[in-house]
């Protein structure tokens, strides 16, 4: 059932009804109430309702591992999106046409995604608002729709990846028992079993989630040591920024392992798991400890899911980079219960994917390897899809003001995703997955800035963070990292669209191109009087309909998100007793 509470401050109310101070009424916005972490969208949290996690106190200033701890969780929830099978699927691609020239890209795309995580994070911790529930409140409302709708559309690609990468992990385990299509309809049941874990309470479903974690690192590891790549080359591959002799399939994987690593919902999601934690923001030094806990444990979890990710690009590199499928249709002539006849015979490079790559590793290194390869799939595949659950629950509660059960949710987007994945399952082969798969990266790396962008504008603004507003030098760094990001992933989308698309598709997509930069521009405005330039809001269209409902004027009676500013806040509820 839908449930709608009461109507909260948001960026399309108008801004000059109400006046706060004595600046004049058109450059102040209408205030109902002092926003801050107690003023809830809805009446029921997802991820975190029951209770909190407990943070220990310490007498003593220094680093404890104790308080490291109870931090834990968040942050390996955020990670499971670095390890997806689209992103698996890209590791064995990237080694397999580049050999180990790629995985300076690969950790270059894992810090800027640390970078991003920790600015998603400190804005649920200082303000204990996640990354939705901010943008209700400081964007109009068709913006805040769109968002919304990028969004989703980012969560649905993601799902469908993991569907596959599932479907394909059962096909592999069950020795083509179970049919692709028999894989897809199956995790529909799988997703519903996996939702009734968060009853057992909040630190066993992390631990659940650790778990799974685990299981992809032993699987993906074994095959790591089974196949002893060389270990210079890996690590010269990790730390020389250059891609000798590569050509522009190469290229193309670069740009595609950029795009498969960040996803745009990962910042919401991470943004609203770290309000499992109970914080207090009324004391700056819980906050500031806060910050540095869920910092560094966001950096272990995602060293854990390099680590992981550099074991599957070791593997195909040191395997199958330069290998033909008439090497592998021989080798696997040993083998008669494995599938070798998925490679043609002929003298042209394989084209790898999850399956070809499971069925290499047990042509190569025995029965063993096939099934571990599919255990980590099916572990990529259950822990991505949850996560991504959870994703599409923050989104909707944070940008529709609303709430749907969660059984509901998974059904509304595991509905959209496995309707065209069975249909491609059931009426062509194994080997379109891959051209799916591609395509959907594509998409997921057009919604990227919807979710960088704001996450840059709200932690940039010094009346949603206090004292805790990002330095020039976190600005600087962010806005440059994500405009490069963003001109990669759009390269990305042109070669896609080239390869796949037709004449008539290309002048839609050119269209929508063009929808698509506008809407760019209007958050980069917001962003840019986020910011403090004030030499935009001369202009009616900025002062009208872009600029939410944070003071235009940028110093009068800020409503300051974070309750670190005790005195602000008291005189904020002080004016509103007054007016109310």
């Amino acid at each position: 059932m839908v449930s709608k509470t009461h109507d909260l401050e948001s960026g399309d109310a108008p801004t000059q009804d109400v006046a706060v101070d004595s600046s004049p009424p058109s450059t102040t916005p209408q205030i109902r109430e002092t926003l801050s972490e107690t003023t809830l969208l809805t009446n029921v949290q997802t991820y975190f309702s029951d209770k909190k996690v407990q943070i220990p106190e310490s007498d003593k200033e220094s680093f404890s591992f104790k308080k490291l701890w109870a931090f834990t969780g968040p942050g390996f929830l955020m990670s499971i999106a670095y390890l997806d099978p689209g992103n698996i699927e890209s590791d064995l691609k990237s080694g397999s046409v580049a050999q180990y020239r790629l995985l300076w890209i690969l950790l270059s795309a894992t810090l800027l995604g640390l970078m991003m995580q920790r600015l998603a994070a400190r804005l649920g911790v200082v303000t204990g608002l996640h990354l939705a529930e901010m943008c209700y409140r400081q964007y109009k409302k068709v913006p805040r729709i769109i968002l919304w709708l990028m969004i989703e559309i980012a969560i649905i690609g993601s799902d469908m990846q993991e569907v596959i990468g599932t479907a394909i992990a059962i096909y592999l385990l069950s020795n083509k028992w179970i049919a692709i299509w028999q894989g897809v309809l199956i995790t529909i049941i799988d997703t519903f079993t996996f939702l009734f874990l968060d009853k057992y309470g909040l630190r066993k479903l992390e631990l659940v989630f650790g778990t799974l974690i685990t299981i992809m690192g032993l699987s993906f590891g074994y095959e790591f040591v089974v196949s002893k790549p060389n270990q210079y080359e890996v690590l010269e591959g990790m730390f020389t920024p250059w891609c000798k002799g590569c050509d522009s399939s190469a290229l193309l994987q670069a740009v595609g392992i950029v795009g498969a690593v960040i996803m745009p919902h990962n910042l919401y999601l991470h943004s609203a798991l770290v309000k499992s934690r109970d914080i207090d923001r009324t004391k700056p030094a819980k906050v500031r400890d806060a910050n540095l806990y869920f910092f560094i444990e966001a950096a272990i979890a995602l060293a854990v899911s390099f680590i992981i990710n550099v074991f599957v690009v070791s593997v195909f590199a040191h395997g199958l980079y330069h290998t033909t499928n008439s090497e592998l249709r021989q080798k696997c002539s040993h083998y008669p219960s494995i599938n070798g006849s998925i490679f043609p015979d002929n003298n042209e490079y394989v084209d790898a994917d999850l399956y070809k790559g499971g069925i290499f590793l047990g042509c190569t290194y025995g029965l063993a390897a096939l099934y571990i390869w599919g255990v980590g799939i099916l572990a990529a595949g259950q822990s991505s899809t949850m996560t991504g659950t959870y994703a599409g629950q923050f989104s909707m509660e944070g940008f529709l003001n609303l709430q749907w059960p969660r059984w509901k949710r998974v059904f509304f987007t595991r509905s959209i995703a496995i309707i065209p994945t069975f249909c491609l399952a059931f009426f062509s082969q194994i080997e379109d997955m891959t051209s799916m798969n591609d395509i959907l990266n594509a998409i997921m790396s057009l919604q990227l800035p919807f979710a960088t962008i704001p996450t840059i504008a709200f932690t940039s603004n010094p009346q949603i963070m206090g004292e805790f507003v990002n330095g020039w030098v976190n600005k600087v760094a962010s806005i440059l990292l994500s405009i490069v990001v963003i001109a990669i992933n759009t390269f990305f989308v042109i070669q896609t669209v080239q390869h796949y698309a037709t004449w008539p598709w290309l002048v839609l997509v050119a269209i929508v191109g063009v929808l698509y930069l506008l809407f760019c521009v209007y958050l980069v405005l917001h962003m840019a009087v986020s910011m403090g330039c004030e030499g935009l809001l001369k202009y009616d269209f900025i002062s009208n309909y872009v600029v939410g409902p944070v003071n235009s004027q940028l110093t009068v009676q800020p409503i300051n998100y974070s309750r670190n500013n005790s005195e602000l806040t008291l005189q904020s509820s002080e004016t509103l007793s007054e007016k109310f």
